[in-house]
């Protein structure tokens, strides 16, 4: 198949993007102007490259005379200072052009990575939430299908240091004096990255199986444990000094207090989580300890 992924020089982009190649697919893909190739250092070129901040996006589907399939996940935080305006471009207006290219090249389907968190709760997920609402209205007056993909807290080796499971584990494995973290009870669902990938393989192979318009699915282990659960999971792992002082730090406004993947649309489909959150903390920290 034809596949265009967006995000592709990102955490979860860089493995699909390298398992697409692996199964033997034709691979595009878009980046911004100040991503680096360091996920992809040596697959580089075996992956044609389009910059997302081009006035025309439909460049890269006259070259490839359309795609099969578009797996978007390209995303922006705004934890690095980004503006609101910022924010909205990349993660709400760059997609809807995309979708309008898509629908107008007749792609079979647009797959978008979407997050759990309460809309209200900053910019990012406003501005996630904002797309995906126009996927499912514009999936609705077009051919292209659009699965949202609900993706719950993924973690594995090598992800962003800004990330809550990376940052966690080099914190502990560091032995730092101690780390202010909430009360902790917040119930969340944590995947590890190669169960992920599994599962957007899963549904890229069987798209013609899905639902017509849309489809929302939920992506994740299935099962939740605490925070704090988590937290000490990690630093009995790392045989940790660090003190954790949970209550040092309030709850966010809007926090959501429970989350955990309804997982029985996938499992229609033939997938399943295969690495529990031991496995695969051990195989993370194992990993980690080799960048400390």
């Amino acid at each position: 198949m034809k596949v265009l992924v967006t995000g592709a020089t990102g955490y979860l982009g860089s493995h699909l993007a390298r398992r697409l190649l692996l199964d033997g697919h034709e691979v595009a893909a878009f980046k911004r102007h100040g991503s680096t190739f360091s996920r992809l250092h040596n697959v580089v070129d075996d992956i044609a490259w389009y910059y997302s901040e081009e006035p025309d996006l439909s460049e890269a589907f006259k070259r490839h005379d359309g795609f099969d399939a578009i797996i978007h996940t390209a995303t922006c935080y705004g934890r690095n200072g980004e503006s609101s305006a910022a924010i909205f471009d990349a993660n709400t207006k760059f997609p809807v052009r995309l979708l309008d290219a898509a629908s107008y090249f007749n792609t079979g389907t647009f797959f978008n990575t979407d997050t759990i968190l309460y809309p209200y709760l900053n910019l990012y997920a406003l501005s996630k939430k904002q797309f995906a609402e126009w996927g499912k209205l514009v999936s609705g007056q077009c051919g292209t299908r659009f699965v949202n993909i609900r993706l719950e807290h993924m973690y594995g080796p090598h992800d962003d240091p800004s990330k809550f499971t990376t940052h966690i584990i080099r914190q502990c494995l560091r032995n730092v004096p101690a780390i202010a973290l909430t009360p902790g009870e917040q119930l969340r669902d944590f995947v590890y990255v190669d169960d992920t990938v599994s599962a957007y393989i899963q549904m890229l192979e069987q798209q013609t199986s899905l639902p017509r318009r849309y489809v929302n699915v939920g992506l994740g282990s299935g099962d939740a444990v605490t925070v704090r659960e988590f937290v000490e999971l990690v630093h009995r792992r790392c045989s940790s000094t660090t003190k954790l002082d949970f209550g040092a730090t309030p709850y966010r406004e809007h926090e959501i207090m429970q989350s955990a993947a309804d997982i029985s649309f996938l499992l229609q489909l033939g997938w399943k989580p295969q690495i529990t959150l031991e496995a695969g903390l051990a195989i993370t920290i194992e990993t980690e300890k080799n960048l400390i």
